[in-house]
């Protein structure tokens, strides 16, 4: 395995502050938010129908726009990353492994990543990129950072139907990481245990794949 791509949301940074700042917008509990995000991507369906649920007909990017305008948008911090986060992306490229963050996430989003100095040779967002998993102009731009052979390249991620799924119809090898709602929910999900070369518990566990 020459190259490591990793998902962003609830595969290095926690969802909670997104959500729990979406929630205090609409002045909904935040409770209340986090569980419609659960039951509609159970459903098959993007985690903003939750956001239509709790404000029928709301405009999400004007909602963002003004976020933004009223000095509530979009933040991340160190608070924000998995505490396996720096030392498993250190380890890989001590390893000698080229390491790639590209996940569904706004402009904004990647310009905040980068601020935090991740031990990371590429940080880019589907926004940035024009395109969003689970499209395969989304795997094939990823391959495209990966500048290593889809059989040596790694996609490592919580979302089986935007992450494993089609990261293994790409022809990339996949890891599913239990970690989140969507990464525990799914772990023992028969396809993600057929479609997944691997399922970690932590990022750490990653150093085993480069081992073997």
């Amino acid at each position: 395995m020459k190259t490591f791509v990793f998902d962003i949301g609830e595969t290095l940074v926690r969802d909670d502050r997104y959500w729990g700042s979406w929630a205090d917008w609409l002045g909904t509990p935040r409770h209340t938010l986090s569980a419609l995000v659960g039951a509609v991507t159970a459903q098959g369906l993007d985690n903003s129908e939750a956001l239509k649920l709790v404000r029928p007909g709301i405009d999400i990017p004007a909602e963002y726009a003004a976020r933004e305008a009223a000095g509530r948008g979009e933040y991340l911090d160190e608070s924000d990353l998995y505490e396996d986060v720096r030392p498993a992306l250190a380890r890989l490229q001590a390893l000698g492994r080229r390491v790639v963050v590209a996940g569904n996430q706004t402009a904004r989003a990647g310009e905040l990543l980068r601020r935090l100095d991740l031990p990371a040779d590429l940080v880019a967002t589907s926004e940035e990129w024009g395109c969003a998993k689970p499209s395969a102009e989304f795997f094939a731009r990823a391959l495209d950072a990966s500048g290593a052979p889809a059989r040596d390249t790694v996609y490592i991620g919580d979302h089986p139907a935007n992450d494993t799924f089609p990261a293994a119809e790409a022809g990339l090898r996949t890891v599913h990481l239990r970690r989140g709602p969507w990464g525990h929910l799914w772990a023992n999900d028969p396809r993600v245990r057929e479609k997944a070369d691997w399922v970690v518990e932590s990022l750490v566990e990653l150093t085993a794949i480069v081992e073997e």
